[in-house]
Formats: structure tokens, sequence, C-alpha cells
């Protein structure tokens, strides 16, 4: 931070100077005044009649010096020192001159100098302090400018240089992440200068980063006082940050409301900034753009608007769209937080991983150790980060049935485009009644690649092999599919599955292995309705062919968390009634409604908690039976432990037939870990 905006050294230039037979008592008013342009011309019209007079010279260097002739004055000090070597008053101006001509490290040189001769004098310290902080070194600042202090007990202007001093190092606190160090020298600063706006904004802004609700809305509080229409604007973006976008835009339209009495057009701006984000923020897409049409016929082409109309569409998961105004944000200026920022996500959305990783790397370039910029960059390191997964259930159901299974997946991405991958699991099946028993071993292999952005391919391949009473046999495995956005709010999935049914020991025993062709389709809305298709067709190696389709339609009541619930309906048939062998209706139809309340653990900070609850209630219809009263409930809470690790028990019930045959009840539970194997991806991203 630079401080010679903020500080004019105190020199009493009347005291200090030889008598003189002129009375310059004005022309020191005015620079005690500030009135440098002033200044300048009475001591100009001195010299041309003293044109050797050293307080004129002095003081007519120091007026042009501070009137934005930097360079100018420099010289004049220059030839001063020269001609009056050890002349105290002249090197302490002849230092600030260094200052002003931003010459810092010579500035430190010759005040180090200047303070090893006069320790006690209160102007080389607190230069020298100024000139230390220029150069970000607040640690030796900060000695020199409490010494300074200790000489001159309360003075303003060495006060007003610590509190620039310390917001400079507290600011390089949150840099180094070291927030609770920052938020000390903040406090410090309000000692000294109590409700100062400058220290109070640094300091919401401080917890902005932190996500420290209470404490926000404390400190804008406290703003409030003396700019409420700031407070207001900085306690809607707390209350975003918390989840209640509502209340965030209620604070947004009050301080509109108080901006029609403000002539302050920065102020204005800002405050219509945050009042669009808040409508967006509430899905209110339309009003938003209406507003933003509106500012567009004042402020046109302007870096803040473009940033409003980029995150409309990014809200709307128009991308492109937003590449676009990103991209104009940074042809008008190309060190834009919000324009280098923002188009990494935008890149990111779109699949464009190589774009984003540059656009984040430029961010970071210009931005050191910037919060939003590292998590960002830290996301995307995660997706392509080698991960193995573990999970361990057990399941029983009111046949008597029971089951024990472990499974093992390593994901290991080769670059943003390939991985490979390697699963095993391993079930064993028994019945309480019979007790007989049946194992089951897989072993996958399996390749990922992405084609397009748009578009994923994996392929897997494997072998399971079954040991039961009635032998030991295996079947080959195959899980084959893409991935597709045909569309924006669109994505589906298309794909074949080769596996085997291994429900209970009865069925391993009949070695059927089924052909799955598939499709998920699942279409989004800008309005919070939604609608998810499954579809199955199943060849099964004893001849029988099923036909499944489950769909669902449901809205989204909640975003953080996410709380949704809505409609789903299931058909089954088979070609072949088997009812002695497994569950095979020629017409099965089920109805229910559900809700689901999840936080996912893929947004979830380190040492927080996750989860999710699904639980739904309805009615199934059998070939022409009565109707059937079903229920479903799954639920799953876990804690991340670290940005590497995290685990979570679940555990569901249901009695709906068409996991096995009417009349059942059907219960898992298990563990899942999750860990990430390195904390960096094994390949350069670029």
């Amino acid at each position: 931070m630079t401080f010679l905006k903020n500080l004019v050294f105190i020199v009493l230039i009347c005291c200090s100077f030889s008598s003189s037979a002129q009375d310059m008592s004005e022309g020191f008013s005015h620079l005690e005044n500030g009135e440098f342009g002033k200044a300048e011309i009475f001591f100009d019209t001195i010299l041309k009649s003293y044109p050797q007079n050293k307080t004129a010279r002095l003081c007519y260097a120091r007026a042009i010096g501070l009137n934005s002739q930097p360079d100018k004055a420099l010289n004049l000090f220059i030839n001063l020192k020269n001609e009056y070597p050890g002349d105290l008053e002249i090197e302490l101006n002849y230092a600030e001159s260094l200052l002003w001509n931003k010459k810092f490290a010579e500035a430190k040189a010759f005040y180090s100098i200047l303070v090893e001769r006069n320790p006690t004098n209160f102007v080389a310290n607190l230069g020298y302090a100024n000139t230390l902080s220029n150069l970000k070194e607040f640690k030796d600042a900060l000695f020199y400018v409490n010494r300074a202090l200790e000489i001159s007990h309360a003075n303003l202007g060495a006060l007003i240089s610590r509190k620039y001093i310390k917001l400079g190092y507290a600011n390089q606190k949150v840099s180094e992440k070291l927030y609770s160090d920052a938020e000390t020298f903040y406090n410090e600063i309000l000692i000294d200068f109590p409700n100062d706006k400058e220290t109070l904004l640094n300091k919401a802004n401080l917890f902005l980063i932190t996500k420290n609700i209470t404490k926000g809305k404390q400190t804008y509080s406290l703003i409030a006082k003396n700019d409420p229409i700031i407070a207001l604007k900085g306690l809607s973006l707390i209350e975003h940050i918390d989840g209640k976008d509502k209340k965030a835009l209620a604070l947004a339209e009050e301080a509109i409301r108080k901006t029609k009495s403000s002539n302050d057009e920065n102020i204005i701006k800002q405050t219509q900034e945050r009042y669009v984000q808040a409508l967006i923020w509430n899905k209110k897409y339309i009003l938003a753009e209406q507003k933003i049409t509106e500012l567009n016929t004042k402020y046109a082409n302007e870096n803040w608007l473009l940033a409003l109309s980029a995150t409309l569409a990014t809200y709307r998961s128009d991308f492109k769209e937003s590449i676009q105004y990103y991209s104009t944000i940074l042809e008008n200026d190309s060190k834009s937080f919000d324009g280098n920022l923002g188009i990494a996500n935008a890149y990111y959305a779109t699949g464009e991983i190589t774009n984003s990783i540059d656009a984040v790397a430029k961010t970071l370039e210009i931005f050191k150790n910037q919060n939003d910029a590292e998590n960002f960059l830290k996301k995307i390191k995660e997706d392509y980060t080698p991960t193995l997964e573990e999970k361990l259930s057990y399941s029983f159901d009111n046949g008597n049935n029971t089951a024990i299974s472990s499974r093992t997946n390593v994901i290991f991405p080769l670059s943003t485009k390939w991985s490979i991958n390697t699963a095993y699991q391993f079930r064993k099946t028994g019945n309480k009644v019979t007790n007989v028993t049946a194992n089951t071993n897989d072993m996958l292999i399996g390749i990922g690649y992405k084609f397009y952005p748009q578009i994923n391919f994996n392929l897997e391949a494997g072998i399971t092999s079954a040991n039961s009473k009635a032998g030991k046999y295996t079947q080959s495995l195959i899980n084959l599919y893409f991935k597709i956005k045909p569309l924006k709010l669109q994505d589906l999935e298309i794909g074949y599955k080769r596996d085997l049914q291994n429900f209970n020991t009865d069925l391993i025993e009949k070695q059927i292995a089924a052909n799955n062709y598939y499709l998920n389709y699942n279409i989004g809305s800008n309005f919070n309705l939604g609608w998810f298709t499954q579809y199955f067709y199943t060849t099964q190696t004893d001849n029988n062919t099923r036909n499944l389709l489950f769909t669902s339609l449901y809205y989204n009541f909640m975003s953080q968390p996410v709380l949704k619930g809505g409609f789903n309906y299931q058909f089954i048939s088979f070609k072949d009634q088997l009812p002695t062998v497994y569950f095979s209706p020629k017409k099965f139809n089920a109805f229910e409604i559900f809700v689901d309340f999840l936080k996912d653990e893929k947004i979830a900070l380190s040492k927080c908690w996750f989860y999710n609850v699904n639980a739904a209630v309805g009615y199934q219809f059998i070939e022409e039976n009565d109707k059937q009263l079903t229920y479903r409930i799954q639920a799953r809470f876990g804690y991340k432990f670290s940005d590497r690790l995290l685990a979570n028990l679940y555990g569901g019930r249901s009695n709906i037939a068409s996991v096995s045959v009417a009349g059942f009840t059907y219960t898992e539970m298990g563990l899942r870990l999750k860990w990430n194997l390195f904390d960096r991806t094994v390949f350069e991203l670029k």
C-alpha cells in the first residue's frame, strides 16, 4: 500500500530555518494547509528577488514536489544537499522527495543512515517507517513507526502512518492465510481510530473470506452507523454466503431505496450491482435481465455491468454466452479479477479444462494467493487426482437372505482427457433357514476418454467368478457408456452393461447373466422444475427379456442445502413370468411421491458434515392384484476429515417389489471411505 497520499510529514519549517529578513509566514501557512499551488507561486516570487535564500529554495522545492512535480523537486534537493552537506533539514526533505519519486530502495538506504545518526529524530524514524512499508517490509516498518511515536507520543501523522502500515501488514497476513493475525491488526487500529470506516471494511472483507457469518454481521452493523448503504450491501452478501438469498434480496432492495438520497456515483453503481446480483441469486432472471437492460443505457460496456450479464448467463447455464461477456471484460482490462476468474469458471462448466486452467493461472499470476482462485484451482486438481474408494455393506430381507460385500474402486487420471480405473468386489450371500451360501468375486479394468468437452466415454471389462453348492463358474462383465450434454441443462447417458444376477444365493446358482441396454436423461430448467427418465431393455441368458421405465418429475425448493420433491413412476414388464425363480411380472406399476434433502460432499468444506436423506411413499400394482402401500427411505451421513479424506455411513429400507418379490422388505447398511491418494495430480495440469 502506498502511504504518500495519506501522510504529509510534520516539518515546522519556520522554526528550523535561519532567520531571514523576508516575511515568509504566508508561504509557510500555504504549505501547512496543503495549498501547494499557492505555496509554489509564493516562494517562486521570493526566489526572483532572493535566488540564494536557502529557506525559500527548500520551501519551493517542497511545494512543487507536493504539487505533482516530484522529479523536479528531487533535483532541487540534490543541489541543496550538495551545497549544504550534513544539513539535517535538507537531508530529511531530500529523503522524502525520494519517496515522492517512488525510489524506495534508495530512500531505504538513505533513511537507514539518517536514523543511525539521529536515532531520536521523529521525522527520520517516521520517514524510514513509511519507506519500509512501501517496500512491504511491514515488520520493520512497524518497529520504526512505534519508535517515532515514543519520541512524539500520540502524534496524529505517525498514528495515521501506523494505521496504513498495519493495514498493509494485515493484507499480507490475509494473503498468507494467517487470518487470526490479520484480525489482531485490525483490532489494534480500531483502538487508535474507533469505528474507522476503512479498517472496518477490511475487517468485514476478512470475514467474507473466512465465511465467519456472525463476526461479518457485527462488523457491518458498526459500519452502518456512518455508512448504512455500504453496510446493507455487505450484509446482503453475508446473507447470500449464509444461504439466505431472500434476506439478501431484501437488504439489497433497502440499500437501493437509500441511494435515492445519495450523490455518490460509485456507491450508486455498487448498490445497483448488488441488487442485480441478489435478483440472480433468487433466480429472478427476468427481473435481473430487465434491470441490466435499464442500466445499459447509462453504463454500456462498463466491466461491472458486463460481469452482471456474465453472471446471469452462468446461472442460466448459458456458459458460451458467459464466456463472450468475460472476453469483452478482458478486452477492456486484461487484469480484471472478475474477467479472469469468471472466464475460468465458465470454461470449466463447458468442459474446456485446459482453457479453465490457463485462466485461473493468469488470475493467480495477477492476484497472488487470491483465496477464491486458489480454491477453484484446488477443485480442478481434486477432479484429476487419483482416488481410492472403499465400500462395505451388509443387507438382509424378510426372506432370510443376507449379504455382505466389499467393493474397492481406484480411478487414476492420466490427463484431462484420459483416465484408467480398476474395481474389485467380493459379495457373499446366504440364507439363514437353508444355511446355503454363495460367493462372487468381480474384477474390472476400465478406461475413460473425453472426446469433446461435452462428451465422455467409459469402458470397463472384466470377469465375475461365482462359487456355490452348484459348483464354480465365471461370466464376463462389461460396462460401456457415453455421457453427453446435448443442450444446456440437459444430461444424457447411453450405455450397455452386462452383469450377473446375484441378489441372493438361488439366483447365483441359476447362472443368469443380463445384458442391459439403457439410457438416463435429465432435463433441468431455470424455474426449478426438472424431469429425469431412465429406460432399461434387458436380455438374459435364460432367454427372458425385461422392459423397465422409471420417470421422475421434481421441483427444487432449496439450493443450499438442496431440498427437492416430486412424483415417481415405475413400470416393469417381463416377457416370461417365472415367479418361482425370480420376480418377473407381466405388468408392474408403481407410483410414489418423494422428498430429497442433500448437502453434497463435493461442496462440503474440510472438517464439515455432509448428508442426504431420501424418502418416498406410494402404491404399487402387480399384475391385476390390489394396490399395495410402498415406502422407501435412504440416508447417508458423512464427515470430510480433510480435502483428501471423507467417510460416511449409509442405510436404507424398502418394501417395493421391483427389487425382489411382492410382500418383502429389504434393508441395507454400510460404510464408505473415499481417499485422494495424492495431494496433487500425477501429470502437469496445462
